[in-house]
């Protein structure tokens, strides 16, 4: 259905990736673009899909926010590889916008799916700075927590020892390193479908690595924040962004 905004045009998009038709939501502002957020969603199908709102909840008068569908998804082509060629559908896109909008600052949001997502991918990127939200850091405590998922992980991706080659490819914390573009860790201490001990081995790995990090703990709440926890969320995502861009961080 058609999206009204005052200050934005809704639309949904379709770029070419490895040959592929791949789809997504971009929320452009009328005014001229001075920052850009690349929301990578989590789950998997319907589940965690890009929503309006969810856009929304990132931009002000000057920010163009883009959430790829991943192929397989939403009318996209091609098959969602959960880590796997599925990244070139963020890195494409975000070279395209970086083209278009050469000035403007970028910024990674990665909830949940969408942590690892941006943690293999934001490296090489032109961004800012990297918001991982609730976020998987790590493809093996991921296996080893989410007993519900294995029979979909081994699916696409195999099993740790079986496939070995495969979980180390994604394997994005021996990717990072010093000189990686700042990261903001932002997660609940309560949160059932990706556990705290996520950020909190992301976090070790980024101090002993000495990369520019920073983060933000909600202990009382779950993957999603309640309304008034949300809203203070959002204010720290924001300022984080604000810092980067004037070199406070």
């Amino acid at each position: 259905m058609p999206i009204e905004s005052i200050h934005h045009i809704f639309e949904e998009v379709t770029y070419c990736v490895d040959n592929l038709k791949v789809r997504g939501l971009v929320m452009t502002p009328k005014k001229d673009v001075k920052r850009i957020v690349i929301y990578l969603r989590g789950g998997k199908g319907q589940v965690g899909k890009v929503r309006a709102a969810r856009m929304m909840q990132f931009a002000n008068t000057s920010t163009l926010v883009f959430g790829p569908y991943y192929r397989g998804n939403n009318g996209s082509e091609g098959k969602d590889e959960f880590y796997g060629a599925d990244l070139n559908d963020v890195t494409v896109a975000i070279r395209i916008l970086h083209q278009k909008y050469p000035i403007a600052d970028i910024h990674m949001v990665g909830f949940s799916r969408g942590g690892l997502q941006g943690l293999l991918t934001f490296q090489d990127l032109p961004i800012s700075s990297y918001i991982i939200w609730g976020g998987v850091s790590d493809i093996y405590l991921m296996y080893e927590e989410r007993v519900d998922l294995r029979g979909m992980l081994k699916r696409m991706i195999g099993h740790p020892k079986k496939q070995a080659d495969a979980y180390q490819q994604r394997d994005a914390l021996a990717q990072i390193t010093k000189s990686s573009p700042p990261i903001f860790i932002v997660h609940g201490g309560e949160d059932k479908q990706v556990g705290i001990h996520h950020a909190y081995y992301l976090a070790q790995q980024l101090e002993e690595k000495g990369t520019t990090f920073r983060t933000f703990y909600q202990m009382s709440e779950g993957h999603i924040p309640r309304p008034f926890a949300l809203k203070e969320t959002l204010y720290e995502i924001k300022k984080w962004m604000t810092d980067v861009e004037k070199n406070k961080i």
